[in-house]
This record gives C-alpha cells, structure tokens and sequence, in this order.
C-alpha cells in the first residue's frame, strides 16, 4: 500500500548512482519505511544469536566455580560454538533455496529455543556442550540467513544501511549478554549461570512468530518462478514503482542465464571463471581476516583480558565488560549512517588501520606492565585500548565485511557463497576462541595481541590492494563489476 503514495519517477539508473553517489537530494524520492521494518524483524533473530555466543563470557566464572570447569573445558565451551555452527552455516544456503527466507529464519529461532533451554538445565559439562552445540547449530543459520535477507529485501539506496542492521542487532544480543553477566552476578554461582542463558529462550517463540508476518524474498520468489509474488513484493519494498520494475527485470535476467541455487552446474563455474572465483576468494578472504585478528578474544574473554591488566573485582570487570558492549554496539550506528554515504572501502580501511594501532597499544600494555595489580593508570590505558579496538573493529570491519560479501555474490551462488563465507568466519572465530587461553599462556598476552595486530595490519593491505567500491550500485550489476556473467 506504501507504494500509492510514492511518486513515480525515473528508474534509478545504476550508472547514475556509480558515478552520482551522493545524488542530488532535491530529485531523489523519499526511501521507502517498509524495507526497513522487514529487515529489522528479520535481522532480531541476530539478537539472540549475539546472546547466545557472548553469554560466557561473564558465565564462565560462576561455571567453574559451581560446576568445577577447568580452564581448558571453559576455552573449549566458550570457543566451540564457533565450530559446531559450521553445521548450520553449510546447511543454511540449501535450506534457504528450498524453504525460503522465511522459514529459514523461523527455524534458526528454534534451535535458538532447545539449546540454551537444555544448558540452563544441565547439570555436568556433557549436556552444556549438547546445548551449545544445537545453539551453534542456530548461529549458523543466523550468520548466513539475516544478511541475505536484509540484502534480498532492499532497496540500492539503502541497502548498506539494512544489511548491516544483523551485525548491529548481534553487537546489541552481545551488550545484552555483559547486562545479564552483571545483573545476575550477585545471585548464587548455581543460579546466576542458569539464568544468563534462561534469559534468552523466551524471546525467541515471539520473534518466530513475527517473521511470519514478513514477505519472502522477491528473489527467492523469483528463482522459483514466482513472478508476480515478487513483483507485488518489490512493488512494496522499493522506492519507487519504476525501481521495482528495474529490480525485477534485473534478476529475471540473472535467474534467466542459468540460476538454479545449489544445483552442481553452478559449481563448475568456479572452475571455469575467473571472476567467480575472484568473489569467492575475497568473500573468505574478508571472513578470514575479520576474526583472525582477535575480536573475539575480547567478546568471548574480556574479563580475562582486564583481570590480567590487573582488575581484581568481579563486578568491576562484569561492569568494564558492560562498558565494552555499549562501545561495539554504539559504534555499529556509526557504520549504519556512513555505509551508503561514506561508501565500505574508506570506512573498512579506517576499521582496520584503528584496529592495528589500538591492538599494538594493548600489546605495549602487557609487554611493560605484565604482572601488575590494582594499578589505575595501567588498567584505565588497557581499557581505553580495549574501547578503541572494538569500536574500530564496529565501526567498519564487523558489519561491513558481511555486507560487501552479501553484495558481491551472484545470485546464484548466493545462498551458497554465503555459507562458505560464514563457514569460514566460524572456523577462524573457533580457532581464536578455542585456544585463546592456550595462545597467552604459551607467547604472553603481549604476544598474543601484537599477533592479531599483525593479522589486522594484514587485512590493511588486502583491503586496500583488492577490494574496490561497491557502494550505490545494483546488486545484479556486482556481475559486470566482477565480470561473474
């Protein structure tokens, strides 16, 4: 219904908006509210996935002390989420192409369900690894799923806006873990634990039974031959009527030259083309080089980090660790305004610059100051460190290098490309998480950071060196950009 009151207007013509970015204000129709609220809705479900994987962090001190997990089985639980969400990252794209979008995502709300369920009940360190395994399961599906949608659902002119909106919900589930560590801190060690996790189980019946109220992808639609209904639905989600018909006749063409999902024929294309290749590998490369440079080290560990910085108190860390999540999620808002204005290769390349310099600080912290306690000075350089690094991480890097990959991936290689870039986020969130502790202890926290820091002046380089602009351009026209066709 949006649509009657939106003027029509010429279709915004992908070379205009290449080489008119930033358009002229008095001639551009007004955005569209309806694509935003559908990405939201979809996008909540990353809520409870941030949640789920960040709720150790503060858990895992009254874990050890009800339960006597030692710091080994700790790494483990904490890191392996990352690695059994594998399953649901290279099941998710398959999924996605035969259920749809939609339902996709009603099922990652169920695994979101059962595994922390079973975890708030669990009684020995065999079942809380049951229920983080279903939960990574559910992590999976949310990584891959909630991009796709948000890029599949929106508009060119505020597409980097909506497909960063599962890394913004996903900081705010994490900031929501740190405020339930310090809320229920001060309860006994053998409830406290319990109901951090009980915590998020009961959104997720509700956000369920919302995402049924949204439309399904009008290009899963169309990839089944379900023209008209995606026709009425890009009728509601684009700006204008005329960008509707654009949009739909640039993804029949796509859907026309050969899109049949996950079927083996699409395969072959990476062997035979240069340019799908070349997607595919900056697609892992940024995935790569996204968590190899230690963001979870301080998500999953940032009470370690400031207890070995000299921070004594329990609440004091828990509430540092607060101060951490308003910082990531806050600066999550910053890359939401400037990603279709500023455009992703500037705000990737400030990210990833900040978060080299903040890391080689943090690592002088250590190196100078290692074994030192209840020093002001020495803990508030550590936590400034701790602050830049996550907001330079925010403020780019995190939710940008999700978008850039949902963007450049053709649409038949869409839900699958998706998957393998997740698989491999996973795979280097779990290796970072799963051996953090193992790492500081074998080559000094100082050590360990000045490696990161090295990881992260890395992907400076790669990004600089390979990654050109995407911003304002049609999805479909990302194949003649890459030269995909």
């Amino acid at each position: 219904m949006e649509e009657q009151h939106r003027p029509d207007a010429q279709a915004p013509l992908l070379a205009a908006a290449a080489t008119k970015p930033d358009g002229a204000a008095s001639s551009s129709p007004a955005r569209n509210k309806y694509p935003f609220f559908c990405a939201v809705l979809a996008s909540m479900t990353s809520v409870l996935m941030g949640y789920n994987v960040a709720v150790t962090s503060g858990a895992q001190i009254f874990m050890a002390e009800d339960l006597g997990l030692s710091d080994t089985q700790i790494e483990l639980l904490s890191g392996a989420i990352n690695i059994y969400s594998l399953v649901g990252a290279l099941f998710a794209g398959w999924t996605s192409d035969r259920l749809g979008r939609r339902l996709t995502i009603v099922l990652t709300n169920a695994f979101f369900l059962v595994g922390p369920l079973i975890m708030t009940l669990a009684s020995g360190y065999a079942a809380l690894m049951a229920g983080r395994f279903i939960a990574g399961i559910g992590v999976g599906y949310a990584l891959v799923i909630a991009p796709v949608y948000a890029a599949e659902i929106a508009p060119a002119s505020s597409r980097g806006l909506l497909s960063s909106l599962p890394e913004i919900f996903i900081n705010t589930g994490v900031l929501l873990s740190y405020v339930s560590n310090f809320a229920f801190s001060a309860l006994p060690a053998h409830l406290s634990w319990r109901l951090m996790f009980a915590a998020g189980v009961v959104p997720t019946v509700f956000l369920a039974a919302g995402v049924l109220t949204m439309p399904e992808s009008p290009r899963w639609l169309a990839m089944k031959g379900r023209t008209d209904e995606a026709k009425a639905v890009l009728d509601r989600t684009s700006d204008t009527l005329a960008e509707a018909e654009q949009r739909l006749l640039e993804i029949q063409e796509v859907v026309d030259t050969g899109s049949n999902g996950a079927d083996g024929g699409t395969w072959k294309e990476v062997a035979t083309k240069a340019g799908v290749r070349r997607v595919l590998a900056t697609v892992l490369a940024l995935q790569f080089f996204q968590q190899a440079s230690g963001i979870d080290s301080v998500v999953l560990y940032g009470p370690r980090v400031l207890a070995m910085a000299g921070v004594t108190s329990n609440t004091l860390l828990l509430g540092l660790n607060v101060l951490f999540g308003v910082a990531k999620a806050g600066s999550i808002l910053i890359a939401m305004a400037l990603a279709d204005r500023v455009g992703r290769r500037p705000l990737l390349l400030v990210s990833t610059g900040g978060m080299t310099a903040s890391l080689l600080v943090l690592g002088s912290v250590f190196a100078a100051f290692a074994g030192v306690k209840d020093d002001p000075v020495v803990a508030a350089v550590a936590v400034a460190a701790v602050v830049a690094f996550v907001c330079a991480f925010s403020v780019g890097f995190g939710p940008l290098a999700w978008v850039y990959s949902s963007e450049i991936l053709p649409l038949r290689l869409r839900g699958q490309g998706a998957g393998l870039g997740t698989a491999m986020n996973r795979v280097m969130s779990g290796i970072v998480t799963m051996t953090f502790i193992s790492l500081y202890g074998a080559i000094t926290m100082a050590g360990t950071f000045y490696l990161y820091a090295g990881v992260a002046a890395a992907s400076f380089v790669f990004i600089y060196t390979c990654l050109p602009e995407t911003r304002g351009r049609n999805l479909e026209d990302m194949e003649q950009l890459f030269r995909t066709k």
